[in-house]
């Protein structure tokens, strides 16, 4: 097979047998090529040996290093080159697929699971990998606790065993980090759609022009991709009324474009829009169609996810834009987004996933289309990651909200007292007075069993930063945890029924430089 890698290959490569590809030297299997990678906090070369006793056949780096049993190859950047071995030990998967790709700060997985339930209710054989899961045929496999973009070796696993089950479509949802680290560069994509790039990674980006610029390969890998015997779109759907993206993206995008929005001048519009507690109801509205279009999601940025899914699938696939409504229509929710918890209580409990000062605003917004009683929101602000974000999204609950418990969402090695310090400063700038309008509570259980106590009937209490994850970090530690199953306990404390135990954290009985020390 022809292999056309985007970097130089040594003059003589070793000839090995490899049955499969590890990064981590603890899940190496006899004959694997293990790819020795540099990461934030550990090197991979430091854990070669490793790999070997545990019979990796070759190993792959970026460092000069020798005197091993087996093979060693030095590439230029090990994770790059992950992202093309994987492709070729796969034989390329994704030139035998259509591969539509989802970028955006917030929205990237509710619009990835609109688009699948649509290219499923028009009769298409779709897969789809997401933050929340990979869906292959009637397999569904979850893609782990902290995750963006899979690493590339089990995204382009994914992709072969979509290929092998007789899959032709697949929705994938992209990271920054995936594409700053190159872990999907050779998935070939054939439409790309953004849902919007706002606040969100500037420490690891270095600011938000790194940060678009990272997103944005997404609609510069539209020109690489290579034709497939099934056609290739080349079709980039981008958010018209995302100004900060738009006129960025508009202007770079080379291949053939459409927008969405809601505002006037979107080629693909949504217009006559209601909004109720159950869902949302609109007409999409484009060059030749005019479509009603019924959704269980619910808040005005979910009209968007909507038509950025609808307009990929009408523009992109080829799929009447009546059939695209049903979809939509089809799907009842998404774990952790917007997610209602209801054991009989006279108010409204939700957790979601909003972790961004956009994502938490759009759902205070959502939250306030829900009810004309108070809006009562629970979140924190995670330890060793964007800093900036923390006081923005304090300001916003103050703006937004009627109540605010601030509390922890994975402090790792950080001082949560600090963090939640910092969010107190950022609500007292726009007028909140604590104990009357925002109050800390450390332990996230205990914060959302104080969020219920204050909740009155027809209130509406949002916990939110956590969403579908299942851990939560404390020190460098990783604590089973999951939003839901604590709101449920605690409603359960709250009504004075059976219900599940309140997931353990250390904050429930140590003191903070205890378990800073792990």
């Amino acid at each position: 097979m022809f292999v056309d890698f985007p970097f130089s290959l040594p003059s003589t490569i070793p000839d090995v047998e490899i049955n499969g590809i590890a990064i981590d030297s603890r899940t190496v299997k006899p004959g694997n090529l293990f790819v020795a990678m540099r990461g934030r906090d550990s090197d991979g070369h430091a854990y070669i040996q490793k790999a070997i006793a545990n019979g990796a056949a070759a190993v792959v780096g970026d460092r000069e290093v020798g005197g091993f049993s087996v093979p060693y190859l030095q590439l230029e950047d090990a994770r790059h080159s992950l992202t093309w071995l994987a492709a070729a030990f796969h034989g390329f998967p994704a030139r035998k697929l259509t591969v539509i790709g989802i970028t955006g700060t917030d929205g990237k997985t509710t619009t990835s699971n609109l688009l699948y339930k649509i290219l499923i209710a028009a009769g298409i054989k779709a897969g789809m990998i997401s933050t929340v899961n990979a869906v292959i045929g009637d397999e569904v496999l979850d893609t782990g606790f902290h995750v963006t973009t899979p690493d590339a070796h089990d995204v382009q696993r994914y992709l072969a065993r979509m290929v092998d089950a007789g899959l032709t479509h697949v929705v994938l949802e992209t990271t920054s980090h995936g594409w700053a680290q190159h872990r999907i560069d050779a998935c070939e994509f054939d439409i790309a759609v953004v849902t919007n790039i706002t606040h969100e990674h500037m420490d690891e980006h270095g600011g938000y022009e790194n940060y678009r610029a990272a997103k944005a390969r997404l609609f510069s890998s539209l020109e690489w991709t290579r034709e497939k015997p099934q056609g290739n779109p080349r079709l980039a759907v981008i958010n018209f009324d995302d100004k900060k993206s738009f006129d960025f993206l508009n202007d770079l995008i080379k291949t053939n474009k459409v927008n969405y929005g809601l505002g006037d001048g979107a080629e693909v519009r949504g217009v006559d829009i209601e909004y109720s507690p159950s869902g949302i109801h609109f007409t999409a509205v484009g060059r030749d169609f005019r479509v009603v279009t019924l959704s269980n999601l619910v808040g005005a940025y979910n009209v968007s996810n909507c038509l950025a899914a609808l307009t990929s699938a009408v523009f992109g696939l080829g799929i009447d834009p009546q059939a695209a409504s049903n979809g939509i229509a089809s799907l009842e929710g998404i774990p952790g987004r917007m997610e209602r918890i209801d054991m009989g209580q006279n108010f409204t409990a939700i957790v979601d996933f909003a972790h961004t000062p956009n994502a938490l605003k759009v759902a205070l917004e959502a939250g306030r289309t829900m009810t004309n009683k108070r809006v009562i929101a629970v979140f924190g602000s995670a330890g060793l990651r964007d800093k900036e974000k923390r006081r923005m999204m304090a300001e916003t609950s103050a703006e937004l909200a009627d109540l605010t418990v601030l509390t922890a969402e994975d402090p790792r090695i950080e001082s949560l007292d600090g963090i939640l310090e910092e969010m107190a400063a950022g609500i007292r700038s726009r007028g909140g007075r604590e104990g009357e309008t925002f109050w800390r509570v450390p332990d996230r259980g205990e914060a959302i069993k104080f969020a219920l106590k204050l909740a009155q009937v027809g209130d509406i209490v949002l916990s939110c930063g956590k969403g579908h994850e299942q851990s939560m970090c404390f020190g460098k530690t990783e604590y089973l945890w999951d939003d839901r199953t604590a709101m449920r306990a605690a409603l359960a404390d709250y009504l004075g029924v059976d219900g599940p135990k309140m997931p353990y954290l250390p904050s429930q009985d140590k003191k903070e430089e205890e378990w800073l020390k792990g």
